[in-house]
C-alpha cells in the first residue's frame, strides 16, 4: 500500500513538473520535498511498515491449501 502511495507522489509530482506549475506554493511542492516524501513512502514500505494484516495467533505460515496440495504427486 505504501509503495502505491509512493508512485501516487511520483507521479502527481511528475505531472506537476510537465505542467510547469507549482499550485501557487513553491516551497511546498518543490523537487526537494516531493522526493523526500516518495522516498520515504518507498523506505517504509521496504521496512515492512504497513504490508496487511498479520497473522495474530502466530500459527501457520498464512498460506493455505484446501484439499490437495499443488506439488505433490
Amino acid at each position: 500500500m505504501l509503495a502505491i502511495a509512493a508512485a501516487v507522489v511520483f507521479g502527481i509530482w511528475l505531472l506537476l513538473d510537465f505542467l510547469n506549475t507549482n499550485l501557487g506554493a513553491p516551497d511546498l511542492f518543490n523537487f526537494q520535498t516531493m522526493a523526500t516524501l516518495g522516498l520515504l513512502l518507498l523506505s517504509l514500505y521496504l521496512a515492512g511498515v504497513g504490508s496487511g494484516p498479520r497473522n495474530a495467533s502466530g500459527t501457520g505460515s498464512g498460506r493455505r491449501f484446501y484439499g490437495r496440495r499443488p506439488g505433490r504427486g
